[in-house]
């Protein structure tokens, strides 16, 4: 829908507290702020939207990429490179999801705490390296913090990497943070 992609990409551009009907009106060329006030009862509604089209397009582009592979490890480190390759070649997208998150933290709107935990979650990766320490992959780990542990490295690989150096290929960084994990937690 054109207001929820204008939305993503004003909240991208100006942030959260610039982020006004009137301003997404604009990026949407849309005549009227009324047009967003029929689709939409007010910001919550209209930001738990363009989270949940964000957090939809993210985990469809990792799902696609893990399904293709046939064993954990494999997984693993697909799953990697594709949250990686998202955040990097998607960057509005994550900045807008960013923006929405950072206002339910500081409490600046209500009602979408569950949107800000699903962006956070861990819990299809804690899934996915329990799966494969049950099939004999991954040696004994306790997967849920295993799981933070990689989520704050793709976090950082992103930030210092891929963002602040400009490189333009996000592949080689997550292919090498994959195989560091996979010689991490890798049955012995």
């Amino acid at each position: 829908m054109q207001i929820v992609q204008a939305t993503i990409e004003t909240l991208a551009e100006i942030g959260y507290s610039r982020a006004s009907f009137s301003a997404i009106c604009r990026q949407a060329r849309l005549s009227s702020t009324g047009m967003i006030s029929y689709y939409f009862s007010g910001k919550p509604e209209l930001f738990r939207k363009a989270a949940q089209s964000v957090l939809a397009e993210s985990e469809a582009a990792m799902a696609e990429c893990v399904a293709r592979e046939t064993t954990y490890r494999a997984k693993l480190g697909a799953y990697i490179v594709a949250q990686i390759t998202f955040v990097t070649r998607r960057p509005t997208q994550t900045q807008a999801l960013a923006e929405i998150v950072a206002m339910v933290q500081a409490r600046q709107i209500s009602g979408l705490d569950d949107v800000a935990r699903a962006a956070l979650s861990v819990d299809s990766l804690t899934e996915l390296l329990e799966q494969g320490r049950q099939a004999g992959e991954f040696h004994t780990l306790d997967a849920r913090l295993m799981a933070l542990v990689i989520h704050s490295a793709i976090e950082n690989v992103v930030r210092h990497h891929c963002l602040q150096d400009g490189d333009g290929d996000p592949e080689p960084y997550a292919r090498r943070l994959a195989d560091i994990f996979d010689r991490c937690i890798a049955a012995r």
